[in-house]
Order: C-alpha cells, then sequence, then structure tokens
C-alpha cells in the first residue's frame, strides 16, 4: 500500500496501536512497540479495545432504535474494524447520516475505501484533531437544527490538561440542538495498578491523561445523564456478564442534550 506522505511511520499513533491490540494489521513496528509496553503494565488492554467497540454497538443502537437519532458525529473513528458507527445504525434505519473524524492519515486512507454508506444514507469524512471543533463543525455535513450524536469513543483520554478538555467538549456540546446526544467512553486510572497508570500518563506513549471517574463525570455537566449514568465501560446496559471493571478501566455514558 502507498503510504501518504504525511504519515510517520516511526512515531506511535494511538488508531494504529488499537488495531494492533484488535489483532489487525494496519500499524507499524513504533505502534506494536508501543502497544506491547502498555499490555506488559496492563496485561488486560486487548479485552478494553473490544469491550469499547462493544460499547459503541450498545450505544449507538441505543440511539438509533430508543432516541430516534439519524444523525452521528463520530470524533476519532479510528481504524475500520466490525460493527461500525454506520453499519450500527443504518442497519437500523437505512437514512442515517454518519460523519466521521479522524487526524491519521492511514485511517482517512482506509474510511474512504472501506466505510461506504447504504444508498438511502450518507457516510463522509472530516480530517481534522479533536482540538479543532471549529473544523470539525464547520465540515460536518449534518444539520444542526436536528438531533444529532456526537461519539468521542476512548480519545479524550488523548487530551492532556493543558488543552483543556472540559472546554472542547463544551464548544462541542455548545453547538447541538435539543435532543441531541453525547456518548464518551473514557480510560480512569481508578481500576490500575500504579505501575500502569504512571506508564500510560508518561507522556511516553503520546500526549493524554488517565482521569478519575468524578473528573469523567464533570464532562457532562449541564447535560441529562442517560440511565445508568457514568459506569464502567463493560456494565453501561450490558445484557450479559460484563467483564471485571479492573479488566477494562473505563468508563463510559451518555448524556442528552436538554
Amino acid at each position: 500500500m502507498d503510504l501518504p506522505p504525511s504519515i510517520d511511520t516511526t512515531v506511535a499513533h494511538p488508531a494504529r496501536r488499537y488495531d494492533y491490540w484488535l489483532g489487525g494489521k494496519d500499524n507499524f513496528a513504533a505502534d506494536r512497540a508501543s502497544g506491547d509496553v502498555i499490555a506488559a503494565k496492563f496485561p488486560a488492554i486487548r479485552t478494553a479495545v473490544v469491550e469499547n467497540r462493544r460499547f459503541l454497538k450498545r450505544a449507538v443502537s441505543y440511539l438509533s432504535a430508543t432516541a430516534g437519532v439519524r444523525q452521528f458525529l463520530d470524533i476519532g473513528t479510528g481504524l475500520p474494524t466490525a460493527d461500525n458507527t454506520h453499519e450500527v445504525a443504518q442497519r437500523l434505519d437505512p437514512t442515517s447520516r454518519i460523519v466521521y473524524v479522524d487526524n491519521d492519515p492511514l485511517v482517512l486512507v482506509h474510511a474512504r475505501a472501506l466505510l461506504t454508506s447504504s444508498p438511502a444514507g450518507a457516510t463522509t469524512y472530516v480530517d481534522a484533531d479533536l482540538r479543532d471543533t471549529a473544523t470539525i463543525l464547520d465540515s460536518a455535513d449534518l444539520d444542526f437544527t436536528e438531533p444529532v450524536a456526537v461519539l468521542l469513543l476512548a480519545i479524550l483520554h488523548f487530551i492532556p490538561e493543558d488543552d483543556d478538555l472540559y472546554a472542547i467538549v463544551r464548544r462541542l456540546t455548545g453547538a447541538l440542538p435539543p435532543g441531541s446526544y453525547v456518548v464518551i467512553s473514557h480510560a480512569t486510572s481508578d481500576y490500575l495498578s500504579p505501575e500502569a497508570a504512571e506508564e500510560i500518563n508518561s507522556g511516553k506513549h503520546g500526549a493524554g491523561r488517565l482521569r478519575t471517574r468524578d473528573e469523567i463525570i464533570a464532562l457532562f455537566d449541564g447535560l441529562e445523564l442517560v440511565e445508568p449514568g457514568v459506569v464502567p465501560l463493560g456494565e453501561w446496559r450490558c445484557e450479559d456478564t460484563p467483564p471485571p471493571a479492573d479488566q477494562v478501566a473505563m468508563y463510559a455514558a451518555v448524556a442528552r442534550v436538554r
């Protein structure tokens, strides 16, 4: 495959490291090395990333089937795998519109090739960083007079304190009309060993920070949490036996814009 010139294969990228943990092939030596170091400190990491995909499926199914949402803004898309947002949403309603956002050129190459819409709906892509909310909102081919679900799955923990995560989330939610939803999954230090938390927070694997449950709850200020609220990711509306919280070390929630 011819790689876009902007891809630096010598530096690990979260999307490609995630792909490695999921057993994908769209990753490089730097991604695998970084992934192996984290896995040595947190051996359950592959359980965590699989559970995050399962949460995506449950959340999008709820939003489409129960909440009636037909527009989805998926920021931090990651490399395509099974049950992507548009597949889940358009399976329930083929007219659903999905906008994927990522800042990894490799993700966008694969997205344009593989993330194809149903004929009745639409799937588009925006090349942007989460911090650049103006570009995301201006470029998203969605009707912001109608409800939109913003998905922020396993991405917010890559935002360090200096970038003011809470302001970023407020800018996104402030653009949404009533009846919209925000979906968040976020890695936490609450269930990790001190060694694992220190490794992940060290900056050696990219910028970011693990956060506590109280810090994650604060991301939903001004929004109406959908039951069961902010819970260990595997427990959110799980219909079977969820994995132990310390095997996932993430919280998740869905909230409605009032």
